[in-house]
């Protein structure tokens, strides 16, 4: 039996069902009323937390609650597009309230001008599913602990100019659905020579549901690799080098209490090559792994890449909360200059 996620079972009325026909026709009945009994806290409300907000009401889930201490400035009013350009000044979750809610009425939109950095444990175990986008590594970190001790699912995402990731930790025992085609039992005939045997075929006509298990590691686990282990080294040709640039990145958010901005560019050029050494050096890794062209390119939100990587996320957050289809396992790296995503996986297996 697959273990449902859902701490009651919503009754989905016709005008639900008339709204999200074409998502019931894609994944069933099942997984729709297992996204309109969840609650998702998503902090971050910049470009990307915009889109995965857009993608999870759309979708249909229960309750979602924008969590934001920001204020509108004119960069967000540049990637984000809940946010009215007259509403700068004032506080995003809030000024994106309006706007989010009207994508759906059916889906309870929250918005909270909080700090997460002053949330009690006790406010995210509200939550189903929580989704930090612009958050410190020390935060991430101490929120997913949290959540994987009480069965919240928790995802991470962020944007850097023309780079984005996305990292999700669903427990140590996620259980979900797939779809697979059906196969045909072959039926063996006689004849003079005794029965005839076949082979068994796929009906690409028909399909069955296949329960599957997905175990998952902590964020803490995936950033803290020994990579002077057999192990790790005999996994780094696939490791791709935006791992080791989101160390980078990270620390530079540590240190600075911001990302690299426009404005500072020379600046921060500079501080990005010092911590760039420096995270390779102490993760025993190459100094030749991460070169410098990274740097002129990890500046701001920009729109696409907040798509792309917000529709990742969103959907990642949607089969997560539906237990329908295979989930990634655990990051997602999209690089804007290529034109692709990179999946990488860190498991405690």
């Amino acid at each position: 039996m697959i273990d449902m996620i859902e701490k009651e079972d919503p009754v989905i009325s016709e005008e639900e069902a008339a709204q999200y026909d074409r998502q019931i026709r894609l994944w069933g009945l099942d997984a729709q009323k297992r996204l309109r009994g969840s609650r998702v806290l998503l902090a971050g409300l910049g470009g990307l937390g915009a889109e995965v907000a857009k993608n999870l009401i759309l979708a249909g889930v229960k309750g979602l609650t924008l969590l934001d201490h920001e204020l509108v400035s004119e960069e967000s009013c540049r990637a984000q597009f809940l946010v009215p350009v007259t509403a700068q000044g004032q506080n995003r979750a809030q000024a994106s309230l309006e706007r989010g809610q009207n994508l759906n009425p059916m889906v309870k939109v929250h918005a909270d001008p909080g700090r997460i950095e002053d949330k009690p444990d006790d406010f995210f175990l509200q939550f189903d599913a929580v989704c930090l986008t612009g958050c410190s590594r020390d935060l991430m970190v101490r929120v997913d602990q949290l959540c994987s001790q009480h069965n919240i699912k928790v995802f991470c995402g962020d944007i850097y100019g023309y780079y984005g990731y996305m990292f999700c930790n669903l427990g140590r025992e996620h259980n979900y659905v797939e779809e697979k085609p059906k196969i045909v039992k072959p039926t063996g005939n006689l004849t003079e020579d005794g029965p005839e045997t076949k082979k068994a075929k796929v009906d690409p006509n028909e399909t069955t549901m296949v329960k599957k298990t997905a175990s998952f590691c902590t964020l803490k686990e995936a950033l803290e690799v020994d990579w002077t282990t057999e192990k790790a080294k005999a996994g780094m040709k696939r490791t791709p080098v935006d791992y080791f640039m989101l160390h980078v990145l990270l620390k530079f958010r540590t240190d600075k209490g911001r990302d690299p901005e426009p404005e500072s560019f020379a600046e921060d050029s500079q501080l990005l090559r010092q911590i760039r050494d420096d995270v390779l050096e102490a993760l025993a890794v190459s100094s030749d792994l991460l070169n410098d062209d990274f740097i002129s390119y990890c500046f701001s939100e920009m729109s696409p890449v907040c798509a792309v990587v917000g529709g990742v996320l969103g959907q990642e957050v949607v089969k997560a909360l539906s237990q329908r289809d295979a989930p990634h396992r655990n990051f997602f790296f999209f690089d804007g200059r290529k034109g692709s995503g990179m999946v990488d996986f860190f498991g405690p297996n």
